[in-house]
């Protein structure tokens, strides 16, 4: 079997990533060498190969979750032992066959949760752990209103949220994405992409508004997404896919809104609240708030897969398997 890595030359197309073999790896202090089983997709994968997100260098090893197996650690490393299942997540490098890990990157994963579902969950779930514990703290009797309520955020978010006692209003495309978001929970579903969400909202919310929404599609929707949160609520701006968010008035936030831009990369880079996001998400993957996994790929077919998460047409998360 050889070992493989996609690697992205400069950003740019799916036609920028280039597959070649990897050469032998040798832990230093503090690291650990892991072979990826399964490698979560995520629509950040997709800001880092169009440049919406820049990476320091190029050539560059997408994606930033994965679950697997330690073959060795380096000096030092006394958390994990070579055998043992880890996963990961927030950090750059996962397209590929193996790779060198920070040992404090590394999450035990206990037998009870496989490797594909930790994969395509871990980051998605410590993001929702941060957009409803810490961003906005959402409880019983909060309202809120998640975009894309069919994808892998907006799946593990709604079903998060009902597990907290919350009404959730999805938006989504399609009626069977409209379906897909019923079975996860989501109380109402707005269906369309030119659905006037805003006067949905309010008639679904006895012209109150929500409490707060979630917007990873960017462009014109978070304007829209801002008049449907209620007075003193929050508008969560987590994400672009339709595009760059024009210039915003902060009259828009009138009367008392909030507008919270929060990352959950710039969130786990300080290794505490990583530990923190990531016992909780574990927590909640084995309450059954997880990823469905929509579809598999091998790892080689990296660019065929981010065309297909490019396209909206998704319904959950995608993985990529190395061979």
């Amino acid at each position: 079997m050889t070992d493989i890595a996609v690697s992205l030359l400069s950003p740019g197309g799916v036609d920028r990533f280039q597959v070649s073999e990897q050469p032998a790896l040798q832990p230093g202090a503090d690291e650990i060498l892991m072979r990826h089983e399964a490698i979560g997709m995520n629509f950040l994968d997709i800001y880092h190969r169009n440049g919406t997100y820049t990476l320091p260098s190029y050539p560059a090893v997408l994606g930033v979750e994965a679950a697997g197996v330690v073959e060795t650690v380096g000096p030092g490393v006394e958390s994990v032992k070579p055998g043992d299942r880890v996963v990961y997540g927030g950090t750059p490098g996962a397209y590929a066959s193996i790779r060198l890990l920070p040992a404090a990157r590394a999450i035990p994963l206990s037998a009870d949760l496989s490797p594909k579902i930790a994969a395509a969950s871990l980051l998605k779930t410590m993001t929702a752990y941060m957009l409803l514990h810490k961003t906005y703290p959402v409880e019983a009797g909060t309202v809120i209103l998640v975009h894309a309520a069919a994808g892998g955020l907006g799946t593990i978010l709604t079903r998060w949220a009902k597990h907290l006692g919350a009404t959730v209003i999805g938006t989504v495309s399609t009626q069977e994405k409209a379906d897909f978001a019923r079975s996860n929970g989501a109380d109402h579903v707005i269906v369309g992409r030119d659905a006037d969400i805003v006067s949905e909202v309010r008639a679904l919310t006895d012209g109150k508004g929500v409490h707060v929404a979630y917007d990873g599609i960017g462009g014109d929707m978070l304007v829209k997404t801002i008049h449907s949160v209620r007075p003193l609520g929050m508008a969560a701006s987590i994400g672009q896919a339709a595009g760059p968010i024009p210039p915003l008035s902060v009259d828009e936030l009138r009367p008392g809104k909030s507008l919270s831009r929060p990352s959950i990369m710039a969130y786990v880079a300080d290794t505490a609240n990583y530990r923190e996001a990531a016992e909780a998400a574990i927590a909640a993957m084995r309450k059954g708030i997880i990823a469905t996994v929509a579809g598999e790929y091998p790892l080689e077919e990296a660019a065929k897969a981010q065309a297909a998460l490019e396209s909206g047409k998704v319904t959950g998360s995608l993985l990529l398997i190395p061979g």
